[in-house]
């Protein structure tokens, strides 16, 4: 984009016209299926907070004690004088919460993803990529300056044939979303460990959507497949999604958390995340193991939303975790649907092209633990109404 101010007139003009174009809403209050945004109330079917954690008293209470105790900043990088106990302890007990041998925190999952492909992946190399992975994923690709080789969204036999096209002595990754943000559904993380071992590839796992949300104890996906860090030498998950609380971690063996250390750009050069947030992890993980009744009532509402929307004839993407697309097709029905709920108080987002393939917009519509079957109801009664079922 060239400095020329009639160049990004046209196009923002353009997004405009191709019904592409964001806006930041303004939230006014905590996040609750019931918030205040833009000035106005609304029944929300749109955030991450799957648990319904993010303003968990307890959790509340931890930031505010350690906040009181460390004060606001961290400071500096964690390599500096950043690293406080409380980041050490949070890294000890995910380690031990994912049954890996050490756990390292970045600010953000964008950051821990660009961090670790870039510190092991580099010209020459090869990143395998499902075509529906995170902007995070594909990004941290291209920059590591590797191949990257985007195979059918979870097709074994596209990554397979593309690895037929591959120099066998070729330095490789596969990576994938654990559960696809956009789609709702699973990666075939089994299938994948099986083939990353046949081709001595690292396979990394981003399970910022399962995380917190699936497995018995709340580890995860990988916890749900019963996968050890043999089977996924590199596993990413985020706290800002069903922990409620924000940063990023990456999780595997003591060596790979040693080389990301010295190596990872964006944990060396960056200041760490403030203590406080990771005490409030540390109250959140307590919680997401001892509380497994949040699990089984988001599961619960999942299937009960599944069979309302399928009585209804909703054209539903194909998926058993909180994200539930309803599948719209042009961008501008999509926004127009999305302004009919916001009219009725309900916030639901409209997600269009580039985030999801041509043709395919979507409204995204996420469950929390913190939803009632009452609420779920009106959605459907709101769904049904505009699409006259």
């Amino acid at each position: 984009m060239k400095n020329d101010p009639k160049q990004i007139k046209a196009f923002l003009k353009e997004k405009q016209q191709q019904h592409l174009y964001r806006s930041p809403r303004i939230s006014e209050s905590a996040q609750s299926p019931h918030m205040q945004i833009n000035g106005k109330n609304y029944l929300c079917f749109c955030s991450n907070d799957y648990l319904g954690l993010a303003n968990h008293p307890d959790i509340v209470k931890a930031f505010k004690q350690a906040a009181d105790k460390y004060g606001v900043g961290s400071g500096s990088a964690h390599l500096i004088n950043g690293h406080s106990i409380e980041h050490q302890k949070l890294e000890e007990e995910l380690a031990d919460f994912t049954g890996r041998e050490r756990a390292l925190l970045f600010s953000t999952g964008y950051m821990a993803n660009l961090g670790v492909i870039n510190a092991l992946m580099e010209k020459g190399d090869s990143v395998f990529a499902d075509k529906l992975n995170h902007a995070s994923l594909i990004d941290a690709a291209l920059l590591s300056k590797a191949t990257m080789k985007r195979y059918l969204h979870n097709d074994l036999t596209s990554l397979q044939r593309l690895y037929e096209k591959t120099a066998a002595d070729t330095n490789t990754m596969i990576a994938t979303d654990g559960i696809f943000s956009m789609d709702g559904d699973i990666a075939p993380v089994k299938q994948l460990s099986v083939i990353a071992k046949q081709q001595q590839a690292w396979l990394m796992v981003d399970d910022a959507h399962g995380f917190g949300a699936l497995g018995k104890n709340g580890a995860g996906l990988l916890e749900q497949e019963n996968m050890v860090q043999q089977d996924v030498p590199i596993l990413m998950a985020t706290l800002g999604k069903a922990f409620g609380t924000a940063g990023a971690f990456v999780a595997g063996s003591n060596d790979l958390i040693e080389y990301l250390i010295q190596s990872a750009r964006t944990y060396v050069f960056t200041t760490a995340m403030p203590p406080a947030i990771a005490s409030a992890s540390r109250a959140s993980l307590k919680i997401v193991q001892k509380e497994s009744w949040r699990r089984e009532k988001l599961q619960a509402l999942i299937q009960y939303f599944k069979q309302g929307a399928g009585e209804l004839g909703l054209q539903l993407i194909p998926s058993d975790t909180a994200i539930q697309p309803v599948l719209i097709g042009a961008s501008d029905k999509a926004l127009n649907i999305s302004q009919k709920l916001n009219n009725a108080g309900i916030l639901i987002s409209a997600i269009r092209p580039p985030t999801v393939p041509e043709g395919s917009a979507r409204l995204r519509i996420t469950l929390s633990a913190n939803h009632s079957e009452e609420e779920v109801d009106k959605l459907l009664q709101e769904l049904q109404k505009i699409f006259k079922l």
